[in-house]
């Protein structure tokens, strides 16, 4: 196995924290991961993991190697880019997780052209609501909606997302439209509960550059955007939805527009890597095309149009 081969197998098991996932993300037997990293320390002469039973850790020595490794890697797949480049041939492969709307509605419909503009290109395509672990599950990068609370990523901030209060005419038509904040605790809400820690979020508004919230009653709850855009079309409570999710369904009439002058704060949408100075070819033509389509479709250029 030539070293380039044992830096990668030795960078993702470390980014990892596992012989097993960086088996498994590498689509080879763990005894050859394994067999790799030792190689590698015997050239290095020094060890660069500590291995227990529950876990794998850097060493002193190996988290001096994993940084240089990992530069390494960048600069020797741009060098077999650089040729490539010239006729727009930029090859590898690009893992990306996204949340399961914008994944379905505005990413997946675009792929077609991006694919056609890099032959060179393949994309993995994940699209879930659910945080993941970047390193574990070899992602090369996450796009999330709303505020961050893993500090240890490098994000690009694309973009604050305006979220709307909206229901169904038929709602509407039963329960009456909200029209103050004192009318909320009369409706129903489709309640979101959290897919990463379960918690069912209030009803939230900002008045005089303050958030408030506050929680509203439901018989129904989701932990998707996709399941409380659907809840909502069905005529089942209020919710509170990002604008790009849910224009169409306003313009055509299947959606309506409440309580405009208390609505949400926007979402901050930002693309998270694993590290800022190491970003290859690949994953750079990747997530420049990302950021236009999103700049495109859920960023308004001017005020919302009610």
């Amino acid at each position: 196995m030539d070293r380039i081969d044992l830096f990668r197998i030795f960078v993702r098991v470390a980014e990892s924290g596992s012989f097993t996932h960086a088996a498994d993300t590498l689509q080879m037997p763990r005894s050859t991961v394994s067999t790799a990293v030792q190689e590698l320390e015997n050239r290095l002469g020094t060890q660069l993991l500590t291995r227990t039973t529950r876990s794998v850790r850097l060493t002193e020595d190996g988290k001096l190697f994993h940084q240089n490794a990992l530069r390494l890697l960048v600069d020797f797949e741009d060098a077999e880019n650089q040729f490539r480049l010239r006729r727009e041939e930029t090859r590898g492969h690009v893992k990306v997780n996204l949340p399961g709307r914008i994944g379905r509605l505005i990413v997946a419909p675009a792929l077609p052209q991006f694919l056609e503009r890099h032959p060179g290109l393949d994309i993995e395509l994940g699209m879930t609501d659910r945080s993941i672990n970047l390193a574990e599950d070899g992602t090369d990068c996450v796009l999330r909606v709303g505020p961050l609370r893993d500090s240890s990523l490098i994000g690009r901030r694309l973009g604050m997302l305006p979220v709307l209060n909206v229901a169904s005419p038929a709602y509407l038509a039963r329960q009456g439209t909200p029209c103050t904040l004192e009318d909320l605790p009369s409706h129903q809400a489709i309640l979101y509960a959290s897919p990463s820690t379960g918690r069912i979020e209030e009803w939230e508004w900002e008045a005089d550059g303050r958030e408030e919230s506050m929680p509203l009653q439901g018989r129904v709850t989701v932990n998707s955007a996709e399941g409380a855009v659907a809840c909502c079309l069905a005529g089942l409570g209020l919710a509170q939805l990002p604008a790009y999710d849910v224009l169409p369904h306003i313009h055509k009439g299947e959606l309506v527009d409440v309580l405009p002058q208390w609505r949400p704060a926007p979402l901050p949408m930002t693309l998270l890597y694993p590290h800022r100075k190491h970003l290859s070819r690949r994953l750079e033509v990747f997530t420049d095309w990302l950021t236009e389509l999103l700049n495109e479709h859920c960023f308004p250029a001017g005020p919302l149009p009610f």
